[in-house]
């Protein structure tokens, strides 16, 4: 994944439950529309795009 501002980590292989093993963190000072361009990356990485 190409995350430029490091908002994104691997949490595999700590214990996390979740949907898969990258979490991003969001909060008041974050853009929106770049956290978006992150799950548009996961969701064509998902569906064998680029």
């Amino acid at each position: 994944m190409h995350d430029e501002r490091s908002l994104a980590w691997d949490v595999s292989g700590k214990g996390h439950w979740g949907n898969g093993p990258t979490e991003v963190g969001l909060d008041e000072d974050t853009d929106f529309a770049y956290i978006m361009g992150l799950v548009r990356q996961a969701y064509e990485y998902q569906m064998g795009g680029d």
